[in-house]
């Protein structure tokens, strides 16, 4: 399913994630579904939890933070669409990490942070049966 996004959020995303270098950094996406696309309407950055000597390479949020941002989203008119996140130094390919701990009905937005400064972002979604990840197509307007 593609995912659109504005230039002006793909800009907000990938400043956030150098903000978060050396460590991984990330977030929600909330926005609309309306004929197979998903178009992304804002973005909320979460701060990650994981135990701060892996967060180079690691990025958790809280079950309470999936609660409060469904909730938000509801209030808003909009729906909780997907997750981004960073990887330091690394490709934005979904890591068997990821896969063990993704949900199949969300978009995945994975930025490559290098040296500081966010490169690459791609989109992927997890199959049904949780085997692994397929890119989606990122339409950025």
């Amino acid at each position: 399913m593609p995912i659109v996004l504005t230039a002006a959020l793909q800009a907000r995303i990938k400043a956030q994630m150098e903000s978060t270098y050396p460590n991984e950094g990330g977030g929600f996406l909330l926005g609309t579904l309306s004929g197979g696309t998903q178009r992304v309407q804002e973005i909320i950055q979460i701060n990650n939890v994981f135990a701060s000597e892996e967060q180079y390479h690691r990025y958790a949020m809280t079950p309470q933070d999936w609660a409060r941002l469904e909730d938000e989203a509801d209030a808003r008119g909009l729906a909780l669409v997907g997750y981004y996140h960073s990887h330091p130094n690394a490709q934005p390919i979904p890591s068997i990490f990821d896969r063990d701990h993704a949900w199949p009905n969300f978009t995945y937005l994975i930025t490559q942070v290098q040296d500081g400064h966010a490169l690459a972002m791609r989109a992927w979604r997890l199959r049904d049966d949780g085997s692994q990840f397929d890119e989606e197509a990122l339409i950025v307007e």
